[in-house]
């Protein structure tokens, strides 16, 4: 798929449903790049494996910030990462198959233990 089309579609999802900027359908086709990077094979990526992707993904690019861009781009709960998915589906940007659902991505991990429990330190 070219940049072009790519950038066109995304302006057109967020002008229909603009809870989510530009930033955020950008960097779940880098997160789905880097997790099937991690892949034996390039195939189907399940809700699940997607979403272990974008956290190990996020945390790589952002570090302790990674839940603050995350909010910041509207991100709060792996729901809204599945939103996004879907609505890059719908505008023919992504493909799923006949078991993908917006459940696969219901309570996929919480945010505060994913992005900041391994940046805790205690002072004494």
């Amino acid at each position: 798929m070219g940049d072009q089309k790519l950038e066109e579609g995304i302006r057109e999802i967020v002008r229909k449903d603009p809870r989510f900027p530009p930033q955020a359908y950008l960097f779940l086709f880098e997160a789905l790049e880097y997790t099937l990077s991690r892949l034996n094979t390039r195939r189907h990526v399940s809700g699940p494996e997607l979403l272990e992707g974008v956290r190990e993904y996020a945390l790589d690019s952002f570090g302790f910030l990674a839940r603050t861009v995350f909010y910041e781009w509207g991100i709060t709960s792996t729901e809204h990462i599945g939103e996004i998915v879907f609505n890059l589906v719908n505008a023919d940007l992504l493909m799923r198959n006949e078991n993908d659902s917006l459940a696969d991505f219901r309570d996929g991990f919480d945010f505060e233990e994913a992005f900041d429990r391994g940046f805790e330190c205690s002072l004494r």
